[in-house]
Order: C-alpha cells, then sequence, then structure tokens
C-alpha cells in the first residue's frame, strides 16, 4: 500500500503544519489545532473558512463546483480560497485565516448566563433605548446565509457588550434590531447617562468595527439609529415560561422607538427627548429640531447627539 505524500504549509501568525494527500486545509488546521472557523461544519455553504495564499497558489487544486458556486454569489480574489475545499499538491505553501480574532471564536462557545433580573410586575421610571440597524438589506442579499447570521451575531455581541458595560439590559431584539433598558437600579438621572453613554460607546464601536473587521472581510459597513427616551412604563413578565419573558409597556417605550425611526427623517444617528437631554450631564453638541410623532397631537422637542449618516446612504432615506 503506497503511503500518502504530505506537505508542509504555513499558517502565518499561527504555525507550520504538515498536510496529507487528499486532506482539506480546513481538516489540516483544525487537526493541528488551530481555531479554523467554519460556520456552516465545511459544506461550502458559507465563505467563513476562507483564507489568503500569500505563495504557493500553484500548489493547490482547483476550484471544485461547490466553491465555483459559491464564488458566482460572491465574488473574492483568486488568491482567497476555501478552506473546506482546497487540496495541497506541493510546497510551500503560505496561508492565513481571513476570519481569525477571538472575538469570532466566542461568538459561538456556548455560555450559561443567568440573568440579574426577577420576574416583577411594577411601575417603575426607565431609559428606553431603541437601535436599529440602518443599511441591511443590502449586505442580506450579497451573502448566503451562514455569513449574514455570523456578522448579525458579531454585530449584536458588539452592542451587547456597550450596553451592559453601562449596567444595561436587553429586552428584546428583533430581525436587525433591538430594544433595551436601563434604571432597574440606581437614579433616573443615572439611568439616562448610562443609556446615552452606551449609544456614544456602540456608534465609536461600530465604527473601528467598519473599519477593522468589516470593510476588510465584506467589502461593507453598517449604519445604525438609535432613541432614547426615559418615563414611567410597566415592567413584568407575560409568563409562558420562554427566556424569563420580562417585558416593559408603556407610552414613553412607544415614543422611543419612534425616536429611532425618526434618525432617517432627521439624517442623525442618535436622537433623543428633550426629557433625556435635560438630564445629561456632558451631552455632545447637539442641534435641537421639532418633529412630528405618530399618536402625539403636538410636535416633540428632540436633540440630534449623533452623526449624520454617509451621503450613499442618506441618498437612499425616504423624507
Amino acid at each position: 500500500m503506497t503511503a500518502k505524500k504530505t506537505y508542509w504549509i504555513e499558517f502565518i501568525g499561527d504555525r507550520s503544519l504538515k498536510i496529507e494527500e487528499g486532506q482539506s486545509i480546513l481538516n489540516a488546521s483544525l487537526a493541528a489545532g488551530i481555531p479554523h472557523y467554519h460556520a456552516c461544519g465545511g459544506n461550502a455553504k458559507c465563505s467563513t473558512c476562507r483564507v489568503l495564499v500569500k505563495e504557493g497558489q500553484e500548489f493547490l487544486t482547483p476550484c471544485n463546483k461547490k466553491e465555483r458556486e459559491l464564488r458566482s454569489s460572491i465574488h473574492f480574489p483568486a488568491n482567497v480560497r476555501l478552506a473546506c475545499q482546497t487540496f495541497v499538491t506541493g510546497s510551500p505553501v503560505h496561508l492565513h485565516r481571513i476570519i481569525r480574532d477571538e472575538t469570532d471564536v466566542q461568538l459561538y462557545i456556548d455560555e450559561d448566563r443567568e440573568t440579574d433580573l426577577q420576574n416583577i410586575g411594577e411601575e417603575k421610571e426607565l431609559a428606553l433605548f431603541f437601535l436599529d440597524i440602518r443599511n441591511f438589506t443590502p449586505f442580506m442579499e450579497q451573502y448566503l446565509a451562514f455569513d449574514v447570521i455570523h456578522v448579525i451575531r458579531r454585530l449584536f455581541t458588539l452592542f451587547r457588550k456597550c450596553i451592559e458595560l453601562y449596567a444595561g439590559q436587553i429586552i428584546e431584539t428583533s430581525g436587525d434590531g433591538l430594544y433595551a433598558v436601563f434604571g432597574f437600579s440606581g437614579t433616573m438621572p443615572q439611568a439616562i447617562n448610562d443609556a446615552y453613554y452606551a449609544g456614544v460607546a456602540i456608534l465609536n464601536e461600530l465604527e473601528k468595527f467598519n473599519e477593522l473587521y468589516l470593510e476588510k472581510n465584506f467589502n461593507h459597513c453598517f449604519e445604525v439609529g438609535i432613541g432614547l427616551h426615559a418615563g414611567n412604563v410597566i415592567v413584568g413578565n407575560i409568563g409562558i415560561g420562554v427566556n424569563n419573558n420580562l417585558t416593559v409597556m408603556g407610552l414613553p417605550v412607544n415614543i422611543a422607538s419612534r425616536l429611532q425611526a425618526a434618525t432617517k427623517k432627521v439624517n442623525n444617528s442618535f436622537v433623543v427627548s428633550d426629557d433625556v437631554y435635560k438630564l445629561l450631564v456632558n451631552p455632545a453638541q447637539n442641534v435641537e429640531a421639532q418633529i412630528e410623532l405618530k399618536g402625539l397631537r403636538d410636535d416633540f422637542k428632540v436633540h440630534l447627539l449623533g452623526k449624520e449618516y454617509r451621503k450613499e446612504f442618506s441618498k437612499k432615506i425616504p423624507q
């Protein structure tokens, strides 16, 4: 029986390893203990195992049918290959993983996390925070479902860290948006300022995420709209036994949601109510505006604390 040939490949920034004839690059890297991400399980249904070939492209097998089909919908350079579908025929080969940082890995490790919230039903003053990803549809249209799920999980992990850093609690996620509250402990002024700084942190971290990660790996960037209001609401548990089912209801919740939607109309990423603005300790320079909100008789005074959307995006916003 003829022994299989073996070759050496180098994962730049990781290690060099042996790979057997007929063994995919993905399987070889996983066998060597490299945390090589593969959302679809190595079935060419996503592009998260992509590698950038720096040297030795001539020693790789040609694209097979599965890789060609994926490339027909997601166009990436010839020196970017799917590790799950690529085999080595010679040496030297030098490459590196495109999606490789620790945050990516941690997204898919199961965690048992206990909520701090109890099953309560009472009136309470809270800061109400709504966020929506503005230009998500074009991304969904361009990429496969596994890639979309991966990126949305990455985004929501970013949002969650910023919100929880300032003592907030995400109540609900829906599609490409979320709803969070601040103030289960502490005073209303503290809750409002915590919510404001969580919003500022999200905008700053999203800018870094776009520049350092998304634009490089997916040739895309995201905008968000944030609406912030505060008031007396009803906090309770709807009691059907799923995920604690904590809910927060009341007119202030509806207003916060509509402020988030109004970010499109006023072309600003962070809109807060006048009630909120009066309690901010050190707010950013703002622009005042009067806007119409559904369900309210009079115009509603708001403050614009974010940035205008990018020109290529704001042109698409219905006025």
